[in-house]
């Protein structure tokens, strides 16, 4: 009987593996460098390393940033789309908007799909839905004539109002299947089904660009996995914190855009969860850069907007993340001002820090950590070098110019990289109306815990969680979540007006289709849940939030309470005498995915075996270098107790526990450490 659960997580250096064996309970991990013009190569070799036979696995889930790539490199097969006569350029256009608003030379990127390759047709439907003019079949005929001739691979459909009324993009889709066999089409309004044109066709048009990039890389792996002997389904995690199967996926391509990160943000939630911590803060920092997720009363904060590039949204649900440019290769620098910077460059992977054994000479975050002790003389288990040498000469970069030495200098790094984090955290907890006071900060990644300790101290933030697996979490996360299909619908009425039969009526053919998803995906009844949500707004405003709503809809008295506590607590604002309106409504549907029990580990073994050296580090509360016990995180036992200055040295993490504060390892090996120390 199969016997392993398998999750990977394909980045852009490192592709980690994370094996369950669901009767022993072991955990194993594994590392192998990503394979970037074959993502399935990759996958692959990390199976070959950990050594398992794939008729033995009853579960593999998988996250990539393949679709990422693809978007950002325009890497993707030359697709086309077609619009309504005179609305060609709504994708260019955009919103008029910039990424930097006082940077007249700063331009966005280009659209996916040139203007040669944007053709209209005549067609028209009005706001009500009603058609005015019907798709002109001759113009229908001339379009995918000329697509052929150019060889499109796909073709994205964005008629104007067609959100209300599809009538004339089915017809539309319909003529190209006919005229354009094995060419990959979709339309607007089956991809996402809601107001506002350019959010519309832009989510359309990247669904296109992904469909083939995405759906032959599925067929491809499928092919290889079963070859293997695998004979489950080959799962992949979308933005929003769910799977797809190979199956639904080419359908929705453009969900994967972040697929990668929202993995390490469902972990998050599952090892927060774990320790006890029903709101936290993810801090998933690696070497380019830092993801950061937030997680309230068990729900991670979801965007209903969202983009790999500036002006080209995705209006699919996903994970709220911020991302920085903070991460081990960082590089420092100091700008024309003379003031000492730090990211959004980085030195990657190569050449790297200038510690590395590799041709780096810039300054890092990684190569101020090595001088001031915080990590030791090598990494990856003893597998890579770290040269002091080299990252004294790259540090002396910004010592000499600021009148510092080597040890201020570096110090001063991680300071300036601190600072941009507590920025970011601060922009998902304080700024969206949570206190920072009442959560956790579990920290993961390579450099993560490195860095957690320094960003919860300032942030008062008193609880600091590290995972066992810091540099293999994201992969967990693709263990940790379920399938999960997000339907939107606009649905515009002042809820003084509102006809609860109708609303229902509407909820009810919504979770008719995704009932016609899961079925497509073999969910048996028993592991399905439903859940729906009413986007709401006070009248005249422009944005929304959503407020989870009951089955059946019987009254709305306290959704509206709902809706004005949130937006005070988001805003800082309420108004009880202002009419509210429904914007639109949305469904949740989540077919339940097995997911490893992950054992308590028996409190055998002292604390005293897992001490590997004493060495001095460099602190800012003691003014200068300590001798610090450095630990072998792999022989620390459950509930141990420890108290800083410490260091914590395992494969694929350093974990950083300054004087004064107690660190303690529960029944999961999960690190946790009070940040109060003294003050509590």
């Amino acid at each position: 009987m199969p016997k392993y659960r398998v999750a990977i997580d394909v980045g852009g250096t490192f592709t980690d593996g994370f094996i369950y064996n669901e009767e022993t309970g072991e955990i194993s991990i594994t590392k192998v460098p990503s394979v970037p013009t074959n993502p399935e190569e990759g996958i692959l070799n990390n199976l070959k390393v950990a050594g398992i036979n794939m008729k033995d696995v009853s579960l593999f889930s998988h996250g990539t940033t393949v679709a990422t790539n693809a978007l950002i490199t325009r890497t993707h097969p030359r697709t086309g789309a077609v619009f309504t006569k005179g609305f060609r350029d709504v994708n260019e256009i955009r919103r008029a908007e910039k990424p930097d608003l006082w940077d007249p030379y700063k331009d966005v990127a280009p659209p996916y799909i040139p203007r040669r390759d944007r053709l209209e047709v005549e067609e028209r439907v009005d706001y009500g839905g009603d058609v005015l003019a019907p798709l002109n079949r001759e113009d229908a005929l001339k379009v995918a004539d000329l697509f052929r001739k150019r060889g499109m691979k796909a073709v994205a459909v964005c008629f104007i109002n067609s959100y209300i009324n599809p009538e004339n993009e089915l017809e539309m889709k319909k003529i190209l299947e006919e005229e354009l066999p094995g060419v990959f089409i979709c339309t607007s309004s089956e991809t996402i089904s809601e107001i506002f044109e350019h959010e519309r066709f832009s989510t359309a048009i990247i669904n296109a660009c992904l469909g083939p990039v995405i759906g032959d890389y599925m067929e491809r792996l499928d092919k290889k996995l079963r070859e293997m002997g695998y004979v489950g389904d080959v799962l992949i995690l979308h933005s929003g914190g769910g799977v797809m199967t190979a199956t639904t996926i080419r359908s929705y391509s453009a969900r994967v855009g972040t697929s990668g990160p929202c993995a390490g943000a469902c972990a998050m939630k599952y090892i927060s969860e774990l320790c006890g911590f029903p709101s936290a803060i993810g801090l998933d920092m690696g070497g380019t850069s830092a993801d950061i997720s937030f997680m309230h009363e068990h729900e991670l904060r979801t965007s209903y907007q969202w983009y790999v590039e500036f002006g080209y949204p995705i209006l699919f649900p996903a994970i709220e993340l911020v991302t920085i440019g903070a991460g081990g290769g960082s590089l420092a620098w100091i700008d024309e001002g003379g003031s000492l910077r730090n990211g959004p460059q980085s030195a990657g992977a190569d050449p790297g820090p200038a510690c590395y054994p590799t041709v780096g000479e810039e300054p890092t975050n990684t190569d101020a950590n090595l001088l001031l002790g915080r990590l030791g003389n090598c990494l990856i288990g003893g597998a890579m070098d770290l040269r002091k040498d080299a990252a004294e000469q790259a540090i002396e970069k910004i010592a000499k110019p600021l009148g510092m030495n080597h040890i201020e200098a570096a110090l001063a790094i991680i300071k300036v990289a601190n600072a941009n984090m507590c920025d970011a955290l601060r922009l998902v907890s304080i700024r969206r109306g949570y206190d920072p006071r009442e959560v956790a900060l579990v920290a993961f990644g390579g450099a993560g815990p490195l860095h957690a300790v320094f960003l919860a101290q300032e942030m008062e933030i008193p609880t600091v969680i590290i995972p066992r697996f810091p540099g293999i979490t994201s992969a967990m996360g693709c263990l940790m979540v379920d399938i999960r299909h997000d339907l939107a619908k606009n649905y515009l009425v002042n809820t003084s007006q509102v006809d609860l039969v109708e609303l229902e009526n509407e909820f009810l053919a919504m979770e008719k289709d995704a009932h016609e998803r899961l079925d497509v995906e073999s969910i048996p009844q028993e592991s399905r849940v439903i859940k729906r949500y009413l986007d709401m707004r006070y009248m005249g405003q422009w944005r929304s939030l959503s407020i989870d709503c009951p089955s059946p809809v019987d009254n709305l008295e306290n959704m509206l309470e709902r809706f004005h506590q949130e937006h005070n607590r988001e805003f800082a604002f309420l108004d009880r005498s202002k009419g509210i309106e429904i914007y639109g409504l949305r469904i949740v549907a989540t077919g339940k995915a097995l997911k490893p029990d992950l054992p308590k580990v028996e409190r055998l073994g002292s604390l005293e075996s897992a001490l590997k050296e004493v060495r001095p580090v460099f602190f800012e509360a003691t003014n200068g270098f300590t001798d610090t016990e450095v630990y072998e995180r792999e022989k620390i036992p459950a509930g141990a107790v420890f108290k800083g200055p410490a260091i914590v040295e395992q494969f694929d993490s350093t974990t950083v526990i300054p004087p004064g504060l107690t660190a303690r390892v529960d029944d999961y090996l999960n690190i946790i450490i009070d940040v109060r120390g003294d003050k509590k």
